[in-house]
């Protein structure tokens, strides 16, 4: 499956080469490859006017309109969502002082794995506790997951529970055929990007 969005001349697909064969639409558990989405980096010092604005503490996210603010590193915010409303969101900051603003879309790759058994198949190939306590809707981290370097926000579709998992983008292929094995026992399917 991959995804293509196309600009003019320009066409950005998606790290994922391999077709799969569609979800039916009640499986439980499913993956979709989001590397398409827009991924802005904000690098900025906490006490700045711009992590203020941003107001997603480290370890944390929250919605501003539909795109995602994540608190990922004490002095780096990710904002995620469609190229307008994430560029809305970084373009009203104040950027007086050190702050940055990278585009990260073209470089990192990112999935979303929504359903119940998110956790238990998470469990199988990442060491943090997925629990509600632990990682609640909102929670944002960095982890090894299949030994690959990830960015993790817990984002909920629906009151379902769902995961962003976040990694460079030559480790796609790899990271989303490792989190298929990883949830085959609970019946993972390949979904479309929602």
């Amino acid at each position: 499956m991959s995804d293509a969005t196309s600009n003019a001349a320009i066409l950005f697909r998606g790290p994922i080469t391999k077709t799969y064969p569609a979800a039916s639409e009640n499986a439980d558990l499913t993956i979709a490859d989001y590397s398409t989405m827009t991924k802005l980096s904000v690098r900025a010092d906490p006490s700045s006017s711009a992590a203020q604005q941003l107001a997603a503490p480290f370890g944390s996210s929250r919605l501003q309109g539909t795109a995602r603010v994540v608190g990922i590193r004490p002095d780096e915010w990710f904002v995620l969502g469609g190229h307008d409303d994430a560029h809305a969101v970084v373009g009203g900051l104040d950027t007086s002082g050190h702050v940055s603003v990278v585009d990260l879309t073209h470089s990192r790759c990112m999935f979303r794995v929504t359903g119940a058994q998110g956790p238990k198949m998470m469990e199988k190939v990442c060491g943090i506790d997925w629990s509600d306590a632990m990682t609640p809707e909102g929670a944002a981290t960095a982890a090894s997951v299949a030994l690959v370097s990830c960015d993790l926000m817990r984002a909920d579709e629906a009151g379902v529970r769902s995961y962003l998992i976040a990694c460079d983008r030559s480790f796609g292929q790899y990271l989303f055929d490792a989190l298929l094995d990883a949830g085959d026992e609970f019946g993972i399917a390949v979904s479309a990007q929602s």
